[in-house]
Order: structure tokens, then C-alpha cells, then sequence
């Protein structure tokens, strides 16, 4: 797929939260192949070399590197300030970054609370963890950048913006194991076409994209040995788990110019895993 290049020969300016690896460094990389200009967004020093790394792999030029802790508020404000800063304007805000272990949590890799077996301070404390990375992180950011594609006008031939959001399938399966996890998902599925609904009128889309298991360390309990990932590949009947690569083209096109129609939808990603 092409890029979108303005009057000023530049692509668009694209901000991808948690793209230090996994899904985001794939639409990180995606998002450069097409000619446009991103910033890699990471947590902080512990996953600074990871995103250095990420960007040094983008092709082009004009990219940057910047940290936030997404369950900050004021952290998430200059985020959005200085991605502006760096690109000049953000036209396309990809919204992947997500918890699933609770900083600090013991247990298993996905920091699983069952409500049975979860004392009540785990319990308080992973909800509210996940929630403030997972949906408010999103929404703020989303306030922050949505508001600047309002008041700045893009470059002639650009369209006004465009916002993705990366859910879960879990959203609508359930999750019984990890449920914060999976009502943040839900959440921001609910979020995203709530603002589908309002900032259509400013001439921005917003999408979200429902993935299924994909093969990265988030999902790395499920194909940990070889019995348990051959349970969570034949849930499709392609009898495998996304590549980060193939989710990195889906939000490629729902973000792309002529993808506006899409605005409000929540693209279901999961391989025929899940049918609703």
C-alpha cells in the first residue's frame, strides 16, 4: 500500500503507542515502508533499547523515539506535545499500546486474577493497573491528539486524521482468566465508536482492529510448550496465530485515506477463531 504524501513531499506524521516490539514495531515498520514519518512511543528505560532498535530499523527519514507511561496523565499530555513537536502535525494516531501483567505482579506471565482465587487487594490493584494503561492511557491521548487534527490543518491532500485502536478478540469471547484485560479491550472497542460518532464531523475516522492470538511475547503463554500451541492454533481453522506483520497491514489500511467509510467499525481479526 502507498503512502499518503502532502504538498510539502512528506508523508503523514504517525504515532504508534507500545511499538518497542511485537505488534507496534510491525506497524512502526509498516507505517515507514509506506513513506510516512512515525514516532516509536515506549514505557520508559527498561524498553528504551528495544525501541531504539525498532527505530533504527524504519526505512526513511524523519522518525523519533519518545517514552510515556500511558497511565499517567500529565506523562500522556507531553507525549502527544512533543510527537507534534517532532512530526510537525500527528495525522494518524495508532493506539496499541496494553497491560496485561500488573507492574510488580507475581504469578503467571499474563498476570492471571481469576475472581475465585484473586485476594482483594490483587484484585483492586490489577483493575485499576490495567484500566489506566489499557482505556484511560487511550482516551487521553486520544483527547490530546484529536483535539491538535482540529485546530491544525494538515497538509494539502491529507486527510484531517485518522485513529486505530488495537482491541481483542477477548473483548467479545471473554476473558475469564485475565477479565480486566479483557473489559479494557471491550472498553476500548466501545470508546473508539463513541468517537467514530463525534469527530466524523471534523472529518476524522476512528477504527479499532479485534485481533485473535498473534505470535509475540504477549502471547507467549499460550504457545509456551508444544500441547498448549497446538490448542491455540487449531482454534482456527488455518490452524495458526497471526503475524505481527499481517495486523501491521490491517491497521495500515484502516488508517488509510480512502478508508473514512470504515469509521466506527471494529474489524474483527482472529482468523475465523471467533464468529459473531
Amino acid at each position: 500500500m502507498s503512502g499518503v504524501t502532502g504538498a510539502s513531499g512528506r508523508g503523514r506524521g504517525v504515532l504508534v503507542t507500545g511499538s518497542s516490539r511485537g505488534v507496534g514495531a510491525a506497524v512502526a515498520r509498516a507505517f515507514a515502508r509506506a513513506g510516512d514519518r512515525v514516532v516509536v512511543h515506549h514505557s520508559g528505560d527498561r524498553s528504551a533499547d528495544r525501541a531504539e532498535a525498532v527505530l533504527a530499523s524504519l526505512d526513511g527519514e524523519g522518525h523519533g523515539r519518545l517514552a510515556a507511561d500511558l497511565a499517567d496523565p500529565e506523562a500522556v499530555r507531553r507525549l502527544a506535545d512533543d510527537a507534534a513537536d517532532l512530526l510537525g502535525r500527528v495525522d494518524v494516531l495508532v493506539n496499541n499500546a496494553a497491560l496485561i501483567v500488573p507492574p510488580g505482579g507475581g504469578g503467571s506471565r499474563r498476570g492471571d486474577h481469576p475472581l475465585d482465587a484473586t485476594g482483594w487487594e490483587d484484585w483492586v490493584a490489577v483493575w485499576r493497573a490495567t484500566l489506566a494503561t489499557n482505556l484511560e492511557g487511550p482516551a487521553h491521548l486520544t483527547w490530546c491528539v484529536a483535539r491538535r487534527m482540529v485546530e491544525v490543518p494538515p497538509a494539502d491532500g491529507v486527510p484531517v486524521g485518522r485513529v486505530v485502536n488495537v482491541g481483542s478478540r477477548g473483548a467479545y469471547r471473554g476473558e475469564p482468566d485475565i477479565p480486566a484485560y479483557g473489559a479494557s479491550k471491550a472498553g476500548l472497542h466501545a470508546f473508539g465508536q463513541s468517537m467514530a460518532v463525534h469527530l466524523g464531523r471534523h472529518g476524522i475516522a476512528v477504527t479499532s482492529i479485534a485481533p485473535g492470538f498473534i505470535a509475540t511475547d504477549m502471547a507467549g503463554y499460550a504457545l509456551a510448550d508444544e500441547d498448549a500451541a497446538a490448542a491455540t492454533r487449531a482454534q482456527s481453522p488455518f490452524g495458526r496465530v497471526a503475524t505481527p506483520e499481517e495486523v501491521a497491514e490491517a491497521v495500515l489500511a484502516l488508517a488509510a485515506p480512502g478508508a473514512e467509510w470504515a469509521s466506527g467499525a471494529v474489524l474483527d481479526f482472529n482468523g475465523a477463531s471467533h464468529l459473531r
